[in-house]
């Protein structure tokens, strides 16, 4: 059973990364000035690492391993998880797509937020509600972290997005501009 809902968790993240995939890149077909001579979207995020970013500390008291494993469900969102006997935490980030540039009509729930002075967001996958999964998705460096959480079963996080959102304000506030 707890493989079947971590499975279900994955894939259901899975399959909204996807779909996010697929609405990026859409141009006007015109940039401005002031856009053309910006930096590249992103950029901040280039050298930051998801898999060093959370100390031990707070991994312990998150109630995970200080042990991360690689986990990038898609090329373009590199990251890591970590394992807890009740839940799972991830950390990815996106370097192409923002906070605002997701479409709420994606997601089962989509609750805009301001997160550490941030434009965030709360968010569950597309057919994920009531799977014990949860997404925290951040602004940061031109681009977007992601904060992940998936309970080892479907009830054995009595909240999964108040969790993930506490793990996010807690950490949020160092995060790349």
């Amino acid at each position: 059973m707890i493989v079947f809902s971590r499975s279900l968790v994955a894939v259901s993240l899975g399959f909204a990364l996807v779909g996010l995939s697929a609405c990026t890149g859409q141009s006007s077909g015109h940039e401005d000035a002031e856009s053309s001579s910006s930096a590249t979207p992103g950029s901040g995020l280039a050298a930051f690492d998801p898999c060093t970013f959370f100390t031990p500390d707070e991994l312990t008291s998150f109630g995970v391993s200080t042990q991360s494993e690689a986990f990038s469900p898609v090329s373009f969102r590199p990251g890591c998880a970590w394992d807890g006997d009740i839940m799972d935490i991830t950390l990815n980030k996106d370097v192409k797509e923002t906070v605002a540039g997701q479409d709420p009509q994606e997601f089962d729930r989509f609750t805009p937020k301001e997160i550490a002075g941030r434009s965030a967001a709360v968010a569950i996958v597309a057919g994920g509600e009531g799977t014990g999964g949860c997404n925290v998705f951040v602004d940061s460096g031109g681009g977007m972290v992601i904060y992940g959480l998936s309970g080892r079963m479907r009830d054995s996080v009595a909240d999964p997005c108040a969790e993930v959102e506490k793990v996010a304000g807690r950490t949020a506030s160092r995060l790349p501009e």
